[in-house]
Parts: structure tokens; sequence; C-alpha cells
């Protein structure tokens, strides 16, 4: 397996998925698929879609169903099931990042991205936290 991306996404529809799809991969791209309806229109929007037998049991991605089961683990061992559904996009951004980085030889570098990351992104003050607080709990 290589990298990964993960978001949350309201359903399964194409509605959803392509966006996703669009924002994460590159135009012209082969994007290897399980035959669900929801990506009927990948070609259209000017990807090439594979629908791939080999890498499926009963039609089911096994890459993916092995990280779905590997982050519903992680989230179990690291949050002891006390997860808020409000942070599920944060929570999924640090097990890819995690995940991505697992092979890395050099813990340092992992670091410095981290930090990297930390610089780039604009702080919020407490009021600013917790106006987003309110608004992510009206959200659910």
């Amino acid at each position: 397996m290589g990298r990964i991306r993960l978001a949350t996404i309201t359903n399964a529809s194409g509605s959803s998925l392509i966006p996703f799809i669009q924002k994460n991969v590159s135009p012209g791209s082969s994007v290897l698929i399980d035959g669900w309806k929801g990506y009927s229109s990948l070609e259209k929007d000017g990807f090439k879609h594979i629908i791939n037998q080999k890498n499926t049991i009963n039609g089911m991605l096994l890459h993916f169903h092995t990280v779905i089961s590997l982050i519903k683990r992680w989230l179990l061992g690291t949050y002891q099931g006390a997860i808020n559904h409000n942070y599920l996009g944060y929570y999924l951004d640090e097990y890819a990042f995690r995940f991505n980085r697992r092979k890395s030889k050099s813990r340092g570098n992992l670091f410095r991205r981290l930090v990297e990351q930390a610089v780039v992104t604009p702080p919020l003050t407490r009021k600013e936290l917790k106006v987003q607080e309110v608004i992510e709990a009206k959200d659910s």
C-alpha cells in the first residue's frame, strides 16, 4: 500500500465522491474502483476508472478495507472509544499523517514536517476556537 488521503463525506453518492477525487487525484490518472455506481462519472470528469477484480473479494477493495480496519483499531486503542464525531476530520488527518510516514527511515524528518506544518498554519485565539466549537456542534 502507498499513501492515503482521508476525509469525511456526507454519503457515498457521486456528488460526494467525485469532488474528493478531483481534489486528491491528478486529472488523467487511473482510479482503481470496486464498481460502485457513485464512480460512474469518473471518465466524464477526466479520470480513467479501472474496475479491478484481482484486488477484491466479493467486489470489495482489499486495501481500502484494510485501512478502514486499521483506523477503527487505532481510534479504539488511542482514544479508548471516547471520540467526538465533530472532530472526525482531525482524527483522519492525524491517522493519514502517521500512515503515510510509517516507513520513514528518519524520525527527525517526521518531527521537522510536523513543525513545518505548525509554522504555516495560522494560530487561532481562544475566542475563535470557542466559536468554531459552537458552529461544529450546530452542524452535527
